[in-house]
């Protein structure tokens, strides 16, 4: 059963990715900035590529959360490799979080007076949150994990 889990969440995070590629794909065309744009030029507005340059980090998130979920199907949790892939994931998580605020404060600063940047601003808070919350997630994993491990070589040390 734990290995039908470890494949099911996996899959969630593909699909995650997918369906996050498509909203990048997709959205531009369709919302906001660059709905009057024609095909050339809206992957040429600066914000919208500012928006795919901060997507790296929230991939970079999803293949390493993909790699530790193969650390723990292969019982390899208790290892170096996943504890440096948790730090990653806190890393991302955090750039990305830094990324979302930046983007919101030039939303704010620089927007339409005609236009309400509010909704905006409420996803870039909503998903600032959510990023952090991952971010002290997986500080006190990787925490965890490397006391877990350093009590196992302790342990195999006086033995």
């Amino acid at each position: 059963m734990k290995r039908i889990s470890i494949i099911f969440l996996q899959g969630l995070i593909v699909l995650i990715g997918i369906v996050a590629l498509a909203i990048l794909i997709r959205l531009p065309l369709t919302e906001g900035r660059a709905a009057n744009l024609d095909l050339f030029s809206i992957y040429l507005d600066p914000f919208i590529l500012y928006g795919y340059a901060t997507s790296i980090a929230f991939f970079a998130a999803l293949y390493k959360a993909f790699k530790l979920l193969g650390y723990i199907g292969q019982n390899k949790v208790f290892s170096s490799s996943a504890v440096k892939t948790l730090k990653s994931i806190k890393y991302c998580a955090i750039v990305l979080s830094f990324l979302i605020v930046a983007a919101g404060l030039y939303i704010k600063i620089s927007h339409n007076k005609e236009d309400d940047p509010a909704g905006f601003l409420a996803i870039c808070i909503v998903t600032t949150f959510v990023a952090i919350v991952v971010a002290a997630a997986a500080a006190i994993f990787q925490r965890i994990l490397q006391n877990a491990i350093d009590i196992k070589s302790e342990n195999d040390l006086t033995i």
